[in-house]
């Protein structure tokens, strides 16, 4: 089996030192948006109806095609964090001497789960109907793909390679998408119904294809990008540096590459959808700035009373993800509060909100007390 060495970027062997909260803590911070925080902030302008909650509750959803808003970092920090937990999973493993086809093998079982389980989200496996099937469709096949290649890249490539195969893999989703035409479609257009994305979707999936205007095939070059920015950034984190040092590190690091992604935001356009090259950039970028101050706040200056709530929810976050998309705790929350809606008005639904999230946050704790962590 090769040493620990030759898995590692950098050059340098990874040495796992354990859990970093704060990364524990920015997890749990993603899933709160897309389990139900963002549900509670457009309730809560449902209510106030103020310019300041307005603009909050704008943030609350994806752009319509170009552009930014906070609820678009959502699926890019969730790939982001996978990347970053992958240098420590990978070294335990390695460490307790497993080899690299018995990685492989945990690598290919992970990726086949997060498959069937983006399926059953959205990919209407529960229709039992294999003609409404979606076979790529949802955020955790964007992971699947993502780690498979972020596997191999780790196992397979040198650590200057590492670097070169990512950037190249970025160069190539923009060169193909902008200067390749194929079947009548157009090279260099980036519109919601016209892009080479989209057409390479619906040329291999055909009727199978989600219908949306969210590209999956070649994109997965991207996802590979995504899940890679955080590998490396695992290895700042791992960096021996102090704390200050560090955090500014990762915040100069961010900021560059939101640079990056905004100069060539120019050539080519920033677009979450078909997770063009220009989003990759700019959008590992506010994940690695995040991750620059929840490092601050948390690790270095030990400010961590207030993550308890996150990481409850970070600690299982895969299962926090399904549980919120297969069921809503709305009606089981009404039960105890619709007797209040009379007397709330038109802050009932803000309520309800919270309600719902409370029982769902509380499920989620009570794994967390009881020390159930579901894993695949």
């Amino acid at each position: 089996m090769k040493s620990l060495k030759e898995y590692t970027v950098y050059g340098k062997a990874f040495q796992n030192t354990g859990r970093v909260l704060s990364v524990d803590a920015l997890r749990g911070f993603d899933m709160f948006w897309i389990t139900g925080g963002a549900t509670i902030i457009t309730a809560l302008h449902g209510a106030v109806q103020s310019p300041f909650t307005k603009a909050l509750s704008t943030q609350m959803d994806h752009v319509e095609w170009t552009g930014f808003h906070f609820f678009d970092i959502i699926m890019p920090l969730f790939l982001f964090l996978v990347g970053i937990a992958m240098p420590y999973s990978f070294s335990r493993r390695i460490q307790k001497g497993e080899s690299k086809q018995h990685l492989l093998v945990h690598v290919f079982k992970r990726v086949l789960i997060l498959w069937v389980l983006g399926m059953l989200v959205q990919g209407k496996l529960l229709t039992y109907d294999f003609s409404q099937f979606a076979f790529f469709s949802n955020t955790l096949q964007a992971i699947a793909i993502g780690y498979l290649i972020s596997s191999f890249l780790i196992l397979y490539v040198s650590a200057p390679g590492q670097i070169i195969a990512t950037v190249m893999l970025l160069l190539l989703y923009w060169f193909i998408s902008t200067f390749i035409s194929m079947g009548g479609q157009s090279a260099g257009i980036f519109r919601p119904e016209s892009n080479i994305p989209i057409y390479i979707d619906k040329l291999i999936l055909g009727n199978h294809q989600d219908g949306t205007t969210y590209s999956w095939i070649l994109s997965s070059l991207n996802f590979g990008v995504t899940v890679m920015t955080g590998v490396f950034t695992a290895f700042i984190l791992q960096n021996p540096s102090k704390g200050l040092k560090k955090a500014l590190t990762l915040f100069l690091s961010g900021m560059g590459l939101i640079i990056a992604g905004l100069l060539f935001n120019f050539v080519h356009p920033l677009v979450k959808h078909i997770w063009t090259s220009s989003f990759v950039l700019f959008s590992s970028g506010i994940c690695i700035a995040m991750l620059s101050f929840f490092y601050l706040i948390v690790d270095h200056w030990k400010f961590t009373r207030w993550t308890k709530f996150f990481i409850v929810i970070g600690s299982n976050s895969i299962f926090a993800y399904l549980l919120g998309e297969l069921y809503s705790f709305k009606g089981f929350a009404e039960i105890f509060l619709k007797g209040t809606s009379y007397h709330l008005g038109c802050w009932y639904p803000f309520v309800l909100a919270i309600g719902a999230y409370a029982v769902f946050w509380f499920i989620l704790y009570h794994l967390y007390k009881q020390k159930i962590f579901i894993k695949i």
